[in-house]
């Protein structure tokens, strides 16, 4: 496992430039600021052709930021409401292929890889169906709707010998490559506990989607979008708020619990939590919604060989009066790591400081002089991205992309992506039956 993860950042084919992590280099002054850099090393001489298959809000960013890459093009768009269809045109020119039929898109044989940005209920079905045709897949998180189905993507993947890519586009930043490698520095000693938070306050936040004039059965193919699911009338928020449904989404937990298990997940090479517990509820956002605003959830890591056993606790809230903010943060014994996509701050211990009255007179006792000042080591020192830096997402499509072009391997295969979104899924489970969920995170099974 370690030395799989470790060929990562070969097989990413871009190298961080930053100075080796020693013991003295925690010892710089507080609050240094470090430069968290990246050059670039990819072999771009082969053009590759792709595909979006939901042209949604995701599709469009992930097809944006595939098109920033040299050497690529779009070939074709396929989504299920005219707007969208006639969107892609005006954004990306005339000549694209246009279809409600995403079969047509696989059938074509000028097209190398396919972007998946469908609601989370198509993910496996058109997954395997792209794979089965012989294209590189690059698809949104969470790669599937249900854990039963993990398995069935993998399996396709192993015998299609293609390049398969999740995404959760903050997985590949500097910011979680940085950390991962001063975790196995010890910089913050053993880790015994991890966080992460997402907080929204708006209503595109909490998947209030704007619903178009136009949405009706005449520019939907509302029999197309439900054919694998159940059949019921036309409802627009069930199409254009697909995320506030479980016939459709995966709620807070699928959507955004998963970015911080795959971030934390590459941080500590870990396979995932074998005990899972979620609570929560509908606390604001009442407008006919089946998943909750606000989610808590709780989870057990073994001890493996991997990394020693800690605990998580992941929090979303959809209320929250800050307007938003996100982040993941590692507690070990000596320190902790805040973690963001383009920075990263590490916090060591002063060691021995305490704002408790006990510890402080018990100290007196120890010290023949308790009044005499001490050497104080740095408590903090910050990482942040150059000038320039482009970004995870991007960084994410450019490990895609080389390991099309040089038969590599990504960060984020069909095994790493299901370990994430299984306990994500499971979360939902546990909310829903208030109990907690045993699952075994190396076998990837209940």
């Amino acid at each position: 496992m370690k030395n799989n993860r470790r060929s990562f950042i070969k097989n990413l084919g871009i190298v961080g430039a930053t100075a080796a992590v020693i013991p003295s280099s925690f010892a710089a002054e507080a609050k240094e600021v470090n430069l968290l850099n990246r050059a670039a090393k990819t072999s771009t001489n082969k053009i590759l052709k792709i595909a979006l298959i939901g042209a949604g809000g995701m599709g469009v960013a992930d097809t944006n930021t595939a098109l920033k890459h040299e050497n690529i093009e779009l070939v074709a768009v396929c989504d299920l409401y005219d707007g969208r269809l006639e969107d892609a045109k005006k954004r990306w020119g005339s000549s694209l292929f246009l279809t409600k039929d995403y079969k047509e898109v696989l059938n074509r044989s000028d097209i190398d890889a396919v972007i998946i940005g469908t609601p989370d209920f198509w993910h496996k079905k058109m997954s395997v169906d792209a794979l089965n045709a012989g294209k590189h897949v690059y698809c949104e998180k969470p790669m599937v709707h249900s854990v039963e189905e993990g398995n069935d993507i993998i399996k396709a993947w192993k015998k299609s010998g293609k390049i398969y890519m999740v995404g959760s586009q903050g997985m590949s930043s500097l910011g979680n490559e940085k950390a991962r490698e001063l975790l196995a520095a010890g910089a913050i000693g053993t880790l015994n506990y991890a966080e992460g938070f997402w907080a929204r306050n708006s209503a595109l936040g909490a998947w209030q989607y704007p619903i178009p004039k136009d949405a009706s059965t005449q520019t939907v193919d509302w029999e197309k979008y439900t054919s694998i699911s159940k059949d019921m009338p036309f409802d627009p928020l069930r199409f254009f708020r697909w995320r506030n449904y479980l016939d459709y989404g995966t709620g807070m937990a699928g959507d955004l619990f998963v970015h911080l298990f795959s971030s934390l997940h590459f941080i500590t090479n870990s396979y995932g939590p074998n005990k899972i517990a979620a609570t929560g509820g509908l606390r604001h956002w009442d407008d006919g919604r089946e998943v909750p605003d606000v989610l808590l959830g709780m989870f057990d890591y073994p001890d493996t060989k991997q990394h020693p056993a800690f605990n998580l606790s992941l929090r979303c809230n959809f209320v929250d009066g800050t307007s938003g903010s996100t982040f993941l943060k590692l507690v070990g014994s000596k320190g902790s790591m805040d973690i963001a996509w383009d920075s990263l701050t590490l916090k060591r211990n002063a060691g021995g400081g305490s704002d408790d009255p006990f510890l402080a007179e018990k100290a007196k006792e120890n010290s023949g002089r308790p009044d005499r000042k001490k050497l104080v080591p740095p408590l903090e020192t910050v990482y942040r991205a150059e000038d320039g830096y482009k970004g995870a997402h991007y960084d994410h499509f450019a490990n895609f992309f080389m390991a099309i072009r040089e038969n590599g391997s990504v960060a984020q295969d069909p095994a790493f992506g299901f370990r994430a979104a299984a306990p994500a899924l499971l979360c939902n489970e546990s909310y829903k039956k208030n109990e907690f969920i045993n699952w075994d995170p190396e076998k990837m099974k209940l």
